[in-house]
């Protein structure tokens, strides 16, 4: 069952990325022509690299990171990287009583995991290395890729959108279309964009979810850890970063009280998470 699902969910991931990317230069196209769609591609690619090679330095340093020396954290760290075929991480801390964790970097050689003061303080040595388990799994699994891709996509296409929207409403020439022609694609593009881009943010979560359980054989422990940060956040938002880099954290850490943020969630509900995790037969 878990081959068929590994398999579903790499073909699904497939589907919404060729999605994305044709979304984007569908835009591109309608925006210019054959010319758009090319500037679009070549956008995209530029993008694409920058937040590939520099996206891991960019948010350790908005979370105010610092190198974490911990020999409990490197012990359970340095096995699951052994047992998921990676480096060793590097290891970062952010002073938040918030309990949580992330992982960053461009490659499965070039990786970082940075954990919260408050995650140190709250968590016993199983939920530890569930938590830690679910992070090696994104490097394992190069969700941190993926979801700079995707990101990066759905970002340049509400970026053309705008674009085009400005253009149409200053232009002179009698040739361009009219406002409400482009109204939606201005409104749909961008809407879309940001669905299917939330859509693989909660796939590779319950995807890390799996594949850390299957690291530590510990489903219970992660489902106790995601209980208590679930809960900790609810209670304690994240006073440091943007709620853009969200999809980072192994649980939402900024305030999610409006049914609207809760509609367009980057993570799938913590209930379910938990529920998946407590039913794994390891």
């Amino acid at each position: 069952m878990s081959v068929v699902r590994t398999i579903f969910n790499y073909f699904k991931l497939t589907f919404l990325l060729a999605l994305l990317a044709g979304i984007f230069l569908a835009v591109g196209y309608y925006f210019g022509g054959t010319a758009g769609m090319t500037l679009a591609l070549i956008l995209a690619i530029v993008m694409n690299f920058m937040a590939y090679w520099f996206s891991d330095r960019i948010v350790l340093a908005m979370y105010g990171a610092k190198p974490l020396k911990d020999e409990r954290v490197e012990r359970i760290v340095r096995k699951l990287a052994k047992e998921a075929g990676i480096e060793m991480p590097k290891l970062y801390v952010v002073e938040s009583a918030q309990p949580n964790a992330f992982a960053t970097g461009r490659s499965k050689k070039r990786c970082a995991i940075a954990v919260t003061t408050g995650l140190l303080e709250l968590l016993g040595d199983d939920e530890l290395e569930g938590v830690l388990s679910h992070e090696v799994a994104h490097i394992k699994n190069r969700d941190i890729l993926v979801s700079t891709i995707a990101a990066t996509l759905a970002a340049a296409i509400s970026y053309i959108a705008e674009m085009l929207w400005w253009s149409t409403i200053f232009s002179n020439d009698d040739e361009s279309p009219p406002v409400w022609a482009v109204i939606p694609v201005i409104l749909l593009a961008p809407l879309a964009a940001t669905l299917i881009q939330l859509a693989i943010s909660r796939s590779r979560e319950f995807s890390a979810d799996e594949t850390g359980a299957n690291l530590c054989r510990k489903p219970k422990a992660l489902a106790s850890a995601l209980r208590k940060i679930a809960g900790y956040a609810a209670r304690i938002p994240m006073e440091k970063g943007t709620a853009a880099t969200s999809h980072m954290w192994i649980v939402n850490p900024f305030s999610q009280s409006s049914l609207l943020i809760k509609l367009f969630s980057t993570h799938p509900p913590v209930e379910e998470r938990i529920k998946r995790l407590e039913s794994m037969k390891i």
